[in-house]
């Protein structure tokens, strides 16, 4: 495992204390994306990014993120299962950008460790 558990652990705690950001009491604005595109999209980019600082990672070790990647959107899925298809508010972008940041950032920290 490339991530450091622990941290994970709290950032899917953190997710599911933050779920109230997800009640959509308006009308849904049908022209964003949904949840789960918001979510595959924002943990897309920010694992590009990562494999692309961190130029050391050998092949085998970006088939490592990834596969934990997908089990990640499974975690976040299984979390915010209800809302998953709603379209996204503005609140809820900013949030699923922030936190797809953190998750980032779990993998920074880990990949530093491995590397040293």
């Amino acid at each position: 495992m490339v991530t450091d558990k622990p941290a994970y652990d709290q950032l899917i705690d953190y997710l599911t204390t933050s779920k109230s950001i997800f009640l959509n009491t308006t009308a849904p604005v049908t022209d964003m994306p949904t949840v789960e595109t918001l979510i595959e999209e924002e943990l897309s980019e920010q694992i590009i990014t990562l494999c692309t600082q961190q130029e050391a990672l050998e092949p085998n070790h970006r088939a490592i993120i990834v596969r934990e990647v997908d089990g990640i959107v499974y975690d976040i899925q299984q979390v915010l299962a209800e809302y998953w298809t709603n379209h996204a508010t503005e609140e809820q972008a900013e949030f699923i950008h922030e936190f797809a940041g953190l998750i980032k950032n779990v993998f920074d920290s880990a990949i530093v460790e491995l590397l040293d």
